[in-house]
């Protein structure tokens, strides 16, 4: 009777131990994550609203964070209805460039990370660099952006 339960079990194990289906190899699912995030700058560099709302989940949360000239911590939300316009609205004589200079992607099932060093860059000159903070999480098969933060600062720039 135990022999039979422990076959039982380990059958149930196998069967069942990975319900929520077979995870992708680690690389496929991180390259998956930074298409997300590159079509997300594809759409923010030809601003293109339709390009950036395929990319991020219904209630994404927008925040930045930085220091002000006299080194007081700011922090701020903006809602992302406030930023589709901000992107849109840029006039065409302003050039604008976020290079993304590294990618660093965890993922863990439905979730994931993305750390990605960022120099900004306005009509040629350079304006500001930092960290963008992506999570992500995999609807039914689609990474979709639910959260982005950034820091923002002229000097330290990671590479």
């Amino acid at each position: 009777m135990r022999k039979l339960f422990s076959t039982v079990i380990f059958f149930a194990v196998v069967l069942f131990g990975n319900a929520q289906g077979p995870n992708p190899s680690s690389e496929e699912t991180k390259a998956e994550v930074k298409q997300v995030i590159e079509t997300f700058f594809d759409g923010f560099h030809k601003q293109d609203s339709t390009i950036i709302k395929s990319t991020v989940a219904n209630n994404v949360v927008l925040q930045t964070t930085g220091r002000n000239p006299e080194g007081k911590t700011l922090f701020r939300t903006e809602e992302f209805s406030n930023f589709l316009k901000s992107i849109v609205g840029i006039p065409d004589t302003m050039e604008f460039d976020e290079k993304l200079t590294s990618f660093s992607i965890q993922v863990d099932r439905t979730m994931a990370n993305a750390w990605v060093g960022y120099e900004f860059w306005l009509n040629g000159e350079f304006s500001h660099c930092g960290i963008n903070s992506f999570q992500l999480i995999n609807f039914d098969g689609e990474w979709k952006i639910i959260y982005l933060i950034d820091t923002r600062g002229k000097e330290g720039c990671m590479d």
